[in-house]
């Protein structure tokens, strides 16, 4: 039995109505789980690129992406290799601030090259993007201060160097 690993796919798909049920579908059919899902439009009318993140061992992976391969408006299915993967999520997390902590909490989201993009009497609003242990390492941080609200986007990434998913033109 192969060990359970972090992975990404890269999957193209056709921009068509239903798209992501039919891939969730297939992932809930199937009994795996999802960490994340991100879909957005490419550079290429038409087409959308979902960024998954998925907890699995290597046959798992196999068996997804083949399953993903049968869904007609799946266009590429590609594991993204981490080794040469540039991945980052976005978070804003509301944090507990007095006129006394405030600096030190804009301290802290300056260190992880964190933005404050909202101040009020009572709270801060930082954004971050990066890996996410970049991030669980700055909520860590931040949660002596009280956290008060958090949402964090699913992971986006991109093969690093020249190398890409659409066809070269």
């Amino acid at each position: 039995m192969s060990e359970i690993t972090h992975n990404i796919l890269s999957v193209q798909v056709q921009d068509v109505d239903g798209i992501i049920s039919r891939v969730t579908a297939m992932f809930t059919r199937r009994g795996y789980n999802l960490v994340s899902l991100v879909s957005a439009q490419t550079e290429t009318p038409g087409i959308n690129r979902l960024t998954i993140v998925v907890e699995a061992d290597d046959y798992a992976i196999e068996q997804i992406t083949k399953q993903l391969n049968k869904i007609i408006p799946v266009i590429k299915v590609v594991r993204l290799d981490e080794a040469n993967t540039i991945a980052r999520a976005l978070m804003m997390v509301k944090v507990n601030t007095t006129m006394a902590n405030r600096p030190q909490v804009v301290d802290a989201a300056n260190i992880f090259r964190a933005r404050v993009v909202d101040v009020s009497p009572e709270s801060v609003v930082i954004e971050a993007t990066g890996t996410p242990s970049k991030l669980r390492a700055l909520l860590d941080v931040l949660e002596t201060f009280g956290i008060r609200e958090l949402v964090q986007s699913g992971e986006i990434a991109l093969n690093r160097g020249p190398k890409t998913m659409a066809p070269t033109r």
